[in-house]
């Protein structure tokens, strides 16, 4: 009830802002997203929707975790608290990014955690088949000039399958079923991950947020102000 709740928030505040035919078509998007039923996880938790409006980007991730199905709102935990602190680096604040950013992913319900312990567990095949119809669909709303994938699952839907550190700290030019854009990846934020720690790692994901931060000063999502970037009003 409290996930159902907070998601009826998340859709009311969205409310009175949508008029453009394409962002009224988002917003309807959103309302069937919310309902979702479409692999078994759907009778237990309600998919994380997203609160940005007009966006011009997009971050796609992995799926949500436990803190977010609690909430219903996308990267709230820990991997969440990491991945804004990395973009803040990028010239942009956590609540500026979440208004003018669509945050997708490539699951949209918590699958639970890792047989493992650690971490949660990775959306099985049929998940992600059954789940992929909405970030189709996203894709083709929004046509976004920027995306930024988090996470090997989600880098995976849009470049090829290589070592991260062949793709991470790159601008990428790509083509999915709805246009072309441009692609700038990121490792995965959970602390789960080693990625981050090993050999020059630190050092790409420096340069990929560097290049986030160009990419949304000159799509004005972001404001540069000298060496420090501080977000858009």
């Amino acid at each position: 009830m409290a996930t159902r709740r907070a998601r009826d928030d998340l859709v009311g505040a969205r409310r009175g802002s949508l008029s453009v035919a394409s962002l009224s078509a988002l917003e309807k998007h959103c309302h069937a997203l919310s309902g979702c039923r479409l692999c078994g996880l759907g009778g237990e938790v309600t998919p994380i929707v997203s609160q940005a409006v007009r966006p011009k980007v997009m971050l796609v991730g992995q799926a949500p975790g436990q803190v977010e199905a609690a909430g219903g709102k996308p990267f709230a935990g820990r991997a969440g608290k990491t991945l804004f602190r990395w973009l803040e680096r990028a010239g942009i604040d956590e609540e500026t990014f979440r208004r003018r950013v669509y945050i997708a992913a490539v699951t949209r319900c918590y699958p639970g955690p890792s047989a493992s312990g650690r971490g949660d567990r990775v959306p099985s095949l049929e998940e992600q088949k059954s789940c992929s119809t909405w970030l189709d669909a996203e894709l083709q709303l929004i046509r976004p000039t920027l995306i930024i994938p988090v996470g090997r699952l989600a880098i995976m839907k849009f470049l090829p399958n290589v070592p991260l550190d062949q793709l991470i700290g790159r601008i990428h030019d790509i083509e999915h079923a709805h246009g072309k854009t441009r692609a700038i990846p990121l490792p995965h934020p959970s602390g789960a991950s080693s990625w981050i720690h090993e050999g020059n790692h630190p050092q790409l994901l420096d340069t990929a947020l560097r290049l986030i931060g160009d990419e949304l000063v000159r799509l004005k999502v972001a404001k540069g102000d000298g060496p420090t970037k501080r977000s858009v009003a």
